[in-house]
C-alpha cells in the first residue's frame, strides 16, 4: 500500500474523523468554540470540576475577622482597667500624702 500503487495512506488526526461528515467545517468550529469556553470557565472558576467543590472562604474570613476583633477588644478594656487601677492608686498615695504633708494649722486664738 504505497503512493505508487494509487492508495493513500488513511489522513491520521481530527480532520481525518471529519472529512467523510458533510457539515466538517461547522463541527470543526463548533468543537473549537466549546474549548474555548471550557478554558475561559476554567480560568475563571479554577481547576476544580464543579462549583460545589469550591471551598468557601469568605465564612471563615469573616469569622476570623470577628474573633480578632474581639480579642482586639479584650485587650483593649484589660489595659483599660489596669490603668484606672493604677490611676485609682496614685489618687489614693496623693491622698495619703495630702494630710501629713500640709502645714500644721493653728490653733484657736486667744482672746484678750
Amino acid at each position: 500500500m504505497t503512493e505508487q500503487d494509487g492508495h493513500r495512506p488513511p489522513p491520521v488526526g481530527p480532520r481525518s474523523a471529519m472529512q467523510n461528515t458533510p457539515n466538517a467545517e461547522r463541527y470543526v468550529l463548533e468543537a473549537d468554540a466549546m474549548r474555548r469556553r471550557q478554558l475561559r470557565s476554567a480560568l475563571l472558576h479554577g481547576s476544580r470540576r464543579t462549583w460545589r467543590e469550591h471551598r468557601r472562604v469568605w465564612p471563615a474570613l469573616v469569622v476570623g475577622l470577628i474573633v480578632v476583633a474581639v480579642i482586639v477588644a479584650a485587650l483593649a478594656v484589660t489595659e483599660a482597667f489596669r490603668k484606672t487601677e493604677a490611676n485609682e492608686k496614685k489618687e489614693q498615695q496623693q491622698q495619703d500624702r495630702t494630710p501629713s504633708s500640709a502645714p500644721a494649722t493653728p490653733g484657736p486664738k486667744s482672746s484678750r
